[in-house]
């Protein structure tokens, strides 16, 4: 018998069939120095990894090493900010090392303009700060990002992604504010909702994407520190 023919019919079932569609995995980056210090964390202030943020990395590298749960994976992609680049270079040699990974600014996290670098406290000082709750089309600061720009830009790469691999299992190395457009895309939201998840560094969340269909897969999987 085989794994479709043991599930339910569908007034009984609780849980989906085997997933056939493309699978994105999306790995946030480590700790960077941009968490660490409380600063807003553009090209600018991305700062790299920290101390810690590699060991969130090599801890998550040890599970897929160990576990080969994304061996399978025909792409690799990350976005172009140092942090991302640096979680996906400790990472995906243990995925599948004859990857190419491929980067993708508009993977990127939300994009804070000329208060890159800066403090949130100094930012909160400097600029007229938007209300999302009652204008989600106000930038942040100038040559920022409305929540409508970012849930835009966030959803048209992942679209393209899943146009280019029919199918097939992607890794993503990207940040917490693209998971949450994603997982607004998923839930069928549209651009303006606040979901304030919680989305640990290095954890993975996977969501399939089925003709149109999509469905989650895992959510904020996170591997512990120290195992390596």
């Amino acid at each position: 018998m085989s794994p479709a023919e043991r599930l339910p019919p569908e007034g009984f079932r609780q849980r989906g069939p085997i997933p056939t569609g493309t699978r994105l995995v999306m790995i946030r980056h480590g700790e960077c120095v941009a968490n660490e210090k409380g600063h807003a964390g553009g090209p600018v202030g991305d700062g790299g990894l920290t101390v810690l943020g590699r060991a969130q990395a090599g801890a998550l590298a040890h599970r897929l090493s160990v576990t080969g749960e994304l061996r399978a994976a025909r792409a690799f992609y990350t976005s172009a900010l140092p942090r991302a680049i640096e979680t996906g270079e400790i990472v995906f040699p243990s995925i599948n090392p004859d990857l190419v990974p491929q980067r993708d600014e508009d993977l990127g996290e939300l994009r804070v303009g000329v208060a890159d670098g800066l403090t949130w406290s100094e930012i909160e000082e400097r600029f007229e700060l938007p209300n999302w709750e009652v204008d989600p089309s106000q930038r942040n600061v100038p040559g920022g990002e409305s929540l409508l720009e970012f849930y835009a830009r966030s959803v048209g790469a992942i679209e393209r992604v899943v146009e280019r691999h029919p199918r097939e299992l992607v890794v993503l190395v990207v940040h917490g504010g693209v998971i949450e457009q994603v997982m607004k895309l998923y839930q069928g939201l549209d651009g303006s909702a606040r979901l304030r998840p919680r989305i640990e560094n290095c954890s993975m969340t996977e969501i399939e994407f089925d003709d149109g269909a999509k469905r989650l897969l895992r959510y904020n999987d996170l591997s512990p520190i120290g195992v390596a």
